[in-house]
């Protein structure tokens, strides 16, 4: 069973009421939040954020960063407004799907997904999309989970796979984000692993369009 993008984004509606609560405990236990400070500072210019949930990376950015933030599910993009009001920020929000991006080609300075390419259906689809938008001399950052490089760990979160897709959301547990930054021809400046190899956090640079694999 493979969840459509309309199944995942009546999930996320659903969860929106309780979602921070769940991703904070989270957050505590892992060093995410550490891992977000780390890489958001790193944004600038006019910045485009996929998936951006409730708004958990706004705090981290700099004030000169113009931000425009897309997500499917409109209870999120809700609780992502009230964030960015607390925080006196202005972020144009808009619901889109990340494997169908509306902006033109070389719109923006940086790309920010964070924690979005295990549950985007076709997440290079949404990475070529990323790859399109961003500007030849801009960067894409990206905090993302997946397998882990302790091999008996991942052979666990390949055993339930599926098991895990089905309870959470559509999340699949065991891709390889950094293998598919690079199968999309992002040029990677530079990475760091954490939590057994799971979390990556990935500064990268879009290739020439003319030159990305087919």
């Amino acid at each position: 069973m493979e969840f459509t993008q309309e199944q995942i984004r009546q999930e996320y509606d659903e969860a929106a009421p309780w979602y921070d609560v769940k991703i904070s405990i989270v957050e505590g236990l892992t060093g995410i939040a550490t891992m977000r400070r780390e890489l958001l500072r790193k944004a600038t210019g006019k910045v485009l954020e996929i998936a951006v949930g409730t708004g958990r990376n706004f705090p981290y950015y700099q004030k000169d960063c113009a931000i425009t933030a897309i997500d499917p599910s409109p209870q999120m993009l809700e609780r992502a407004r009230r964030r960015a009001e607390k925080l006196h920020m202005h972020v144009h929000l808009q619901t889109m799907d990340a494997q169908d991006l509306v902006f033109s080609d070389h719109s923006f300075d940086t790309v920010v997904s964070s924690l979005s390419l295990c549950t985007i259906p076709d997440p290079v689809r949404a990475l070529r999309e990323v790859a399109r938008v961003c500007r030849g001399d801009g960067k894409a950052l990206l905090l993302e989970h997946g397998r882990s490089s302790v091999e008996w760990i991942g052979q666990v979160q390949d055993r339930f796979s599926d098991t895990w897709y089905r309870q959470h959301v559509g999340c699949r547990w065991n891709r390889e984000p950094l293998h598919l930054i690079q199968e999309v021809g992002f040029e990677v400046s530079s990475h760091r692993g954490s939590l057994f190899g799971i979390l990556h956090a990935v500064e990268a640079r879009p290739i020439q369009r003319t030159q990305l694999p087919s």
